[in-house]
């Protein structure tokens, strides 16, 4: 009498490819990453270094600013015409062409004692996210196989929590001990790593033949498309009228010496946030959206009603947190699904509303906080949030599907 198994009659070659298939190529999403990591701290540092950088470029800490702004422009104005460009490019020449941009544009910024050369330099880091941005994502879904696409994406964009809550607070005290020219080396070295890490673990493919590509205007036609870029552009710029002015408004409150530890409360809900729809997306992405936006208005409530409350404050930064880390993964992996063919366009529309959303945010807080005051930023982010509700739960059909595929 044999004592097989069916798992053991499986055994050979075949079963050995198909149990390959239904692994993640977690060292080579691990890359992707921390190309994320990159291009996420590298928009974000200089809010942590701001006082020395303008000191030392002698301009003011406004004028600074700018240098978030200007990097968010570069992505918006060029991921569009970049996507459609790169089209037929490999894609691992593509992505190992971003990430130089980024060593070349840090080493700049790090070594320039001229204002415009490092707003040249922040506007071409801006550029080099607008070409990762629209790549990452699709780069994700194509390494997994379809079950996993949704957690290979959430691994990918654990760069993002990651680069907020831990990245931002160590680059400030690299430039605070050492030099904010410092923070920027280390990322140029950092890029670098990433470089030929990517070399060694992720697997190339190809670009779209010439009789795939489509007009990327051409995704706003296809259904679904357009309710997952208005809730992108929406919920981004609600996040971002908050986050952008979160000390301003820490400030307001009594609590400015509070910042990190709030943010740190951000960063962590964050991740597990990421875990969370990591896990579920493939078969929960409709609920986690909705769940995502609700979190999110009921944080902006909490923030707006009990701010009296230190503990109220930290609580809502944490359900705050909940709710938008997961956001980047639920939001790439709908527009992918809608996009279907033209998912790499869809992408490409999203990185711009997404940078479009953040610039947006900068100029929409600063006008609250000089019209209103801060004590305004919860509630216009509770009056934002009701439409992005709104669509997510209309977009049934198409979108934001009942089930996915």
């Amino acid at each position: 009498m044999s004592t097989q198994s069916p798992v053991d009659i499986e055994a050979g070659p075949d079963a050995d490819n198909r149990a390959e298939q239904r692994k993640l190529p977690v060292l080579a999403l691990l890359a992707l990453a921390t190309a994320v990591f990159v291009t996420c701290l590298t928009e974000t540092l200089p809010a942590g270094v701001l006082p020395a950088m303008s000191a030392d470029l002698r301009v003011s800490d406004s004028a600074m600013g700018q240098s978030v702004t200007i990097y968010a422009i570069g992505t918006a104005l060029t991921a569009i015409p970049l996507t459609v460009a790169t089209a037929g490019w490999r894609r691992k020449r593509l992505l190992l062409t971003a990430m130089a941009a980024f060593a070349v544009a840090n080493t700049v910024t790090a070594v320039s004692t001229d204002y415009p050369l490092t707003m040249a330099g922040r506007f071409v880091a801006g550029v080099a996210a607008g070409l990762a941005w629209a790549l990452l994502a699709g780069y994700a879904r194509r390494m997994a196989p379809v079950h996993l696409q949704g957690r290979a994406i959430a691994i990918v964009m654990t760069g993002i929590p990651v680069a907020l809550s831990l990245g931002v607070p160590a680059g400030t005290f690299l430039g605070r001990e050492l030099g904010w020219g410092v923070a920027f080396v280390v990322m140029s070295a950092l890029a670098l790593i990433v470089i030929g890490w990517i070399t060694a673990t992720v697997p190339d493919h190809p670009g779209q033949r010439p009789e795939g590509r489509a007009r990327i205007l051409g995704a706003l036609a296809v259904p679904g498309v357009t309710p997952v870029l208005f809730v992108t552009l929406v919920f981004v710029l609600a996040h971002t009228v908050l986050y952008a002015y979160i000390a301003s408004y820490l400030d307001h409150l009594g609590m400015g010496r509070s910042t990190d530890l709030v943010l740190l409360a951000f960063g962590l809900a964050s991740m597990v946030s990421i875990w969370i729809v990591g896990a579920r997306i493939h078969h929960r992405l409709r609920a986690l959206t909705i769940g995502s936006s609700l979190l999110v208005a009921v944080a902006a409530a909490g923030l707006g009603l009990w701010s009296g409350s230190h503990p109220a404050v930290y609580l809502a930064a944490a359900l705050w947190g909940l709710g938008w880390g997961g956001v980047p993964t639920l939001l790439q992996t709908a527009v992918g699904d809608a996009g279907g063919e033209q998912a790499d366009a869809a992408q490409a529309m999203l990185v711009t509303l997404w940078n479009v959303a953040m610039a947006a945010g900068g100029v929409l807080g600063g006008v609250l906080l000089g019209v209103l005051g801060a004590g305004s930023f919860p509630w216009s982010v509770l009056i934002l949030m009701v439409p992005v509700v709104a669509v997510v739960v209309a977009a049934r059909k198409h979108g934001f599907p009942l089930r996915r595929g």
